[in-house]
């Protein structure tokens, strides 16, 4: 057998392996899926348990019992209930067993509800009555829950609509090569210094004051072009590195301003990309071509 036909056994074996492989994987994430879903779904159900036994112990409070011990008794274990479910709605769907544990603790708390209302039937005979306030109240908390969630997504979305309308634009950008003595120059081999002019629009929703404008140089390999790795700024719950900065005093008026970039040598050729950011906001991404 000679070294082509060893190769493309080799080959042949290496793609079958590939493919039982991928198989098992792609299984896998199937089941893992299915797994998720089915936490996801018991979890949800234990949550409307914990609820509904919330619901019930905050309408055995409402009752008149004359027995302080009793009322104290149910107090706490209301208190648990809520505890509980505050750590239900914060516990991960895949903590399978936190989940369990919870219901567990779920059978325990109704076994000690029976003892109460044993208890307080024996006291007061109002379960006609207690079920029917049981039910207004539940009707009551599902109806200001969804009036809260309603106007929390108002909320947002007014919040996001304020914040766009007051982000600053760039209205005008250009990307100008020069040579050693600051003049135009289109040849690749003289080409020492970028000039990049820019413009930031007009806005009279964007607070007035000193704006620092931030430049990423992006060079046709991905690289960021930058003399020192250190500078940073804020973007997007991260720090992210650039280029040039500069501060600009706006004042609601449209305002341009100039930033430069020397190379060190001479500059490759392609594609480059500029990105400028102001107050942690992409305000304008423009991309440029050096060539001969």
């Amino acid at each position: 057998m000679n070294k082509k036909s060893l190769l493309i056994i080799c080959i042949a074996i290496l793609a079958v392996i590939a493919v039982v492989l991928a198989f098992f994987f792609f299984r896998q994430q199937a089941v893992m899926q299915e797994m998720v879903e089915q936490m996801e779904f018991e979890k949800e159900e234990l949550q409307e348990e914990y609820e509904d036994l919330a619901i019930q112990f905050d309408g055995y409070q409402n009752m008149e019992i004359r027995n302080d011990s009793l009322q104290e008794l149910l107090g706490k274990e209301q208190q648990r209930v809520h505890e509980l479910l505050e750590e239900l709605r914060i516990t991960k769907v895949t903590s399978a067993k936190r989940i369990a544990e919870l219901k567990k603790e779920l059978a325990t708390v109704r076994k000690v509800m029976v003892t109460y209302v044993h208890q307080i039937d024996s006291l007061n005979r109002t379960n006609e009555r207690l079920v029917a306030e049981n039910q207004q109240y539940r009707q009551q908390y599902k109806q200001v829950s969804r009036e809260a969630e309603r106007l929390e997504q108002e909320k947002t979305e007014l919040t996001e609509v304020v914040s766009r309308a007051s982000m600053l634009e760039v209205t005008a950008f250009e990307v100008t090569t020069l040579n050693k003595r600051d003049r135009k120059t289109r040849l690749v081999g003289q080409i020492a210094k970028l000039q990049i002019d820019f413009t930031l629009g007009k806005n009279i929703t964007c607070e007035p004051g000193l704006k620092t404008v931030y430049l990423r140089l992006v060079a046709p390999n991905g690289d960021l072009m930058t003399k020192d790795t250190s500078k940073v700024f804020a973007f997007e719950d991260s720090e992210i590195g650039y280029s040039l900065s500069r501060e600009i005093e706006y004042a609601g008026e449209a305002v341009s301003s100039v930033m430069y970039w020397s190379f060190a040598a001479e500059p490759a050729q392609g594609v480059y990309n500029a990105d400028l950011f102001v107050d942690g906001n992409l305000i304008g991404s423009f991309p440029f071509e050096i060539r001969k």
